[in-house]
């Protein structure tokens, strides 16, 4: 959507960026009363905070199956908030969405498993950890039975990033780039079919790509284009 950036209160005069707050409050007064001023720019991304601390205080006295509902709740409502161009900017697709988006599949299938593991509650319990930092565990340490999170939190995010730069661009694509959003439309939606059953390196090369063409049309950079086609390659 197209908004303005600056609002301004119609009560006391205060002026503030709604691409920073994500509000039509003053925050000088508090009056819900105010207009918007400025330019109008594509924005999708609302500021947002994975709210975990609650959870994590809880896990001294609680078996992590019984927080999975929690967790899975908080992602999705920091999820639902998130977006990848702020005041007509697009921004890379980054670690914190990316954790919460593993998160919340993780959480799921673990709620799900008869009989977990030490390893199995290791990786939940690290990404619940690591979700504010975006520090996932590598590829090589998802556990066998869940890897299945890596796959589908990988094919959901790079599918939202794509919906975004498609925006973003709003048409204005060269053909090299076009290639480039359909061939991670596939690979994403060949690994959310198969239900995120993939090597978890598979899983992180898609988004690699994905940020690699993010790279490249934020920054210009041709190298970075050429490096997201080659990883989306077929083998």
């Amino acid at each position: 959507m197209e908004v303005r950036g600056e609002r301004e209160c119609t009560e006391c005069g205060t002026r503030w960026s709604y691409f920073e707050t994500g509000s039509v409050e003053c925050p000088a007064c508090g009056s819900m009363r105010s207009v918007g001023t400025g330019e109008r720019k594509r924005h999708t991304d609302a500021p947002a905070e994975l709210e975990l601390d609650p959870i994590l205080a809880r896990l001294d006295e609680e078996a992590l199956g019984e927080l999975t509902d929690d967790v899975k709740r908080a992602c999705r409502a920091y999820l639902r908030k998130r977006g990848f161009i702020r005041g007509g900017e697009l921004k890379p697709l980054d670690d914190a969405y990316l954790a919460a988006e593993e998160l919340v599949q993780a959480a799921d299938l673990y709620g799900r498993l008869r009989d977990p593991t030490d390893d199995d509650e290791w990786y939940v319990t690290a990404l619940l950890r690591a979700a504010d930092t975006g520090e996932r565990p590598a590829a090589a340490d998802v556990p066998d039975r869940l890897r299945e999170a890596r796959g589908l939190a990988a094919a959901s995010a790079v599918l939202e990033y794509r919906t975004d730069v498609s925006t973003f661009l709003d048409g204005d694509q060269d053909p090299a780039v076009r290639s480039t959003l359909g061939s991670l439309r596939e690979r994403a939606k060949r690994i959310d079919a198969l239900g995120g059953d993939v090597d978890p390196a598979e899983a992180d090369a898609l988004v690699t790509a994905a940020r690699e063409l993010g790279r490249h049309l934020i920054t210009d950079d041709p190298d970075a284009l050429e490096r997201a086609r080659d990883g989306l390659e077929d083998d």
